[in-house]
């Protein structure tokens, strides 16, 4: 169910922008049978076109959040930035390259300024990010750091980077898990897993994270699953599966390395339950949830994929506002706007984290 070439692409997290074009060029050639539904249709990217230049144009130009999509509230801090950048990366655009690369390179600036001399990475008196911004923001500067050919950059980003990743190992807590403030406390799956990617992505790029705060994170993961395959919230307070929790789950198992085994079916056929555009799928937490589902069956492949990825694209385009964005009473529409861009452009596979 797996695909080995394109497990091997994470290897070249360092590449340049211009490598990475060739090398999805050189994946273009494997067998059609890989995987089906790859290609995203004209209307979809017609969608995904009108909702980054919508983003594009609600980046902040000037002043102390330039970069941000917003001067305040959750368009103002970094998870929404980071989400923002990461969707136009998945479009094809690198940093500094591309439509949409100056708008990436100015998220990238917004959050090298929101990193703290400890290595928080955060607006300062925002406390709507907390350690999810952080999880998010190590993710997305990983990424940028990993595709960029600039060689400035290591003294700027990688340093930048460098302390996030150093302050995220510091406060795990001894169970392997994260928790909203960046100090050791008890933990919760759903930031877990914004970390575990984070320190991924960053280990990808080229820094070094320590094999025991990875083996730790493998161990938190595993004890978050209940008996029915589902993720529940926190380890020390049981609690029943949630659809957003498997789905975060899921993918932290693939973030560190379990590809395949038993918790990893019985967790994807437990998705299953929540196929979109069922009664099921209708809870709370729907762009997070889906932002991880679609990962899950990404990596999961075959008829995982096949069923699901026609399902929740069609569903979002049916959702899509008149001026190209996504409402999300939850949070906001930029962060609703870049969470469909991200599981919409899935398919195109040009992010070396989704790689599977």
């Amino acid at each position: 169910m797996q695909v080995a070439s394109r497990r091997r692409f994470l290897a070249t997290g360092s590449a340049s922008a211009l490598a990475l074009v060739a090398a999805r060029a050189a994946q273009a050639q494997a067998p059609a049978t890989e995987r089906a539904s790859e290609t995203l249709t004209p209307e979809t990217q017609r969608a995904v076109d009108r909702a980054l230049t919508w983003l594009a144009k609600r980046q902040v130009g000037s002043g102390t959040h330039k970069g941000a999509f917003g001067q305040s509230g959750y368009q103002g801090g970094v998870a929404v930035c980071s989400l923002g950048g990461l969707a136009m990366m998945c479009s094809g655009s690198a940093p500094g390259q591309g439509p949409f690369g100056k708008n990436i390179d100015r998220c990238a600036e917004f959050l090298c300024t929101c990193v703290s001399d400890v290595g928080y990475i955060s607006q300062p008196n925002h406390g709507q990010d907390n350690m999810y911004g952080h999880g998010f923001g190590t993710l997305f500067l990983s990424e940028y750091y990993g595709m960029s050919d600039r060689p400035d950059l290591d003294a700027t980003v990688g340093e930048k980077l460098r302390k996030a990743v150093k302050l995220t190992c510091e406060c795990q807590n001894d169970a392997g898990g994260w928790r909203y403030e960046p100090r050791k406390s008890d933990a919760d799956l759903s930031i877990t897993i914004c970390n575990i990617m984070g320190l991924r992505a960053a280990r990808d790029a080229g820094i070094h994270v320590p094999d025991p705060v990875r083996n730790k994170c493998i161990e938190y993961v595993k004890k978050s699953q209940n008996s029915d395959g589902g993720f529940r919230y926190q380890i020390s307070h049981g609690g029943g599966s949630t659809f957003p929790l498997t789905a975060a789950g899921v993918v932290s198992l693939y973030s560190a390395g379990i590809y395949d085994g038993d918790q990893v079916e019985k967790a994807l056929k437990y998705l299953l339950r929540y196929m979109p555009g069922s009664s099921a799928s209708a809870s709370g937490y729907f762009f997070y949830g889906h932002y991880y589902a679609v990962q899950a069956m990404w990596h999961a492949g075959g008829d995982y994929w096949t069923k699901w990825y026609p399902a929740i694209r069609d569903l979002l385009l049916k959702r899509q506002s008149g001026d190209g964005s996504w409402a999300d009473s939850e949070v906001c529409p930029e962060f609703g706007t870049a969470m469909a861009c991200i599981i919409l452009q899935m398919p195109n596979n040009f992010l070396p984290i989704f790689t599977p």
